[in-house]
């Protein structure tokens, strides 16, 4: 099998991480699988499964059959799965791991489809646990820097923070949702002894990012990506953490395979922390493309909210044995030559 060779020279920088052959004859259960993190994750399964011959099975979960098997090729190990989480599950398996993805995790998704969000983090959530009360199964959900609310103390954010978010808004259907999925993770380990961990996630790019991405940063790359200028709706002061998705994926498999039960993460690279604008002009030099600013006036800015810096402090990760290696420039060069390149998928 052929691999794109800026994605191939990845995967082993992660292989230098984690102890890969842990993973020997156990199976993986990916939630979300074809979104940008589930995605990666499988891309990257499927290498070490084919390079260190390591007889892992790989479950794909997606709502839509269709999109899994236009994104996946054939493969002996890697089982697709068609299920909407909002829904009882019509296919039971059993996982040695299984990584929640799933989840909409972008503003357009949460003004449009609050309900349907808060379901899949809930529903969904509750339908994999019951799965596996009884078993040995380690249950790993991605979670969201947004749990944090708004940073009063213009703070990184630690894992012992707990957030100041309004519940008069549907725009809180996302990180309200998060954080109960997260109690309910917690709940689930107490009753029923399921060995549970809990990552929060910060500014997550990279090449598997979908195109139903509607955040800025994501809008920003595809602009690059097409060899167009950058349009920035607001001048960009606010501080975010970002992290490469190889990094992230690095991450997540330190804490499946070292991470103590019942323990949350932050997973953000302290390398990779500036303000909106910033990134856009990292993004705007790589691809040699102009940034154009179309602030709005004050009337319209009313009905914004006020810029706030995300930041996550990733220190308790980084004492588990995670390194990230991407800086901010570099992963947005790998990003911008694996999506303007000939991409050979696994």
């Amino acid at each position: 099998m052929k691999y794109n060779n800026i994605l191939e020279n990845e995967y082993k920088k992660i292989i230098e991480n984690i102890d890969i052959h842990s993973l020997n004859g156990k199976s993986t259960a990916i939630t979300g699988a074809t979104g940008l993190i589930g995605s990666y994750m499988i891309d990257f399964l499927l290498y070490v499964n084919e390079q260190y011959n390591l007889n892992m099975k790989i479950y794909a979960m997606s709502r839509s059959i269709k999109k899994l098997e236009k994104r996946f090729k054939q493969n002996n190990n890697l089982f697709l799965i068609e299920q909407d989480l909002n829904e009882p599950l019509k296919q039971t398996f059993k996982a040695d791991y299984i990584i929640h993805c799933a989840s909409n995790a972008h503003p357009l998704a949460f003004s449009l489809y609050p309900v349907e969000t808060m379901k899949t983090n809930l529903l969904g959530t509750i339908n994999l646990l019951e799965m596996i009360k009884g078993t040995n199964t380690k249950f790993l959900y991605i979670s969201s820097g947004e749990i944090y609310g708004n940073n009063i103390d213009e703070k990184p954010f630690t894992e012992d923070d707990l957030g100041l978010i309004d519940t008069k808004f549907a725009r809180s259907c996302y990180p309200e949702a998060k954080r109960a999925a997260e109690t309910l993770c917690i709940s689930y380990s107490m009753e029923y002894d399921i060995n549970v961990n809990i990552a929060r996630l910060c500014y997550v790019y990279g090449s598997t990012i979908t195109n139903e991405n509607s955040r800025a940063d994501a809008q920003f790359l595809r602009n690059a990506i097409n060899n167009e200028d950058i349009v920035m709706k607001s001048e960009g002061r606010q501080k975010r953490t970002y992290c490469y998705v190889a990094d992230v994926v690095s991450a997540l498999f330190i804490i499946l395979l070292k991470g103590e039960n019942n323990e949350v993460y932050n997973i953000s690279n302290p390398n990779s922390i500036c303000s909106v604008k910033e990134y856009a002009e990292v993004l705007a030099e790589l691809a040699n493309v102009n940034i154009i600013f179309d602030i709005p006036c004050k009337t319209e800015k009313k009905g914004y909210s006020k810029p706030l810096d995300s930041v996550l402090n990733s220190d308790k990760l980084i004492n588990l044995g995670w390194k990230p290696l991407y800086s901010l420039k570099d992963g947005l060069k790998n990003t911008l030559d694996i999506c303007k390149g000939e991409v050979v998928k696994c």
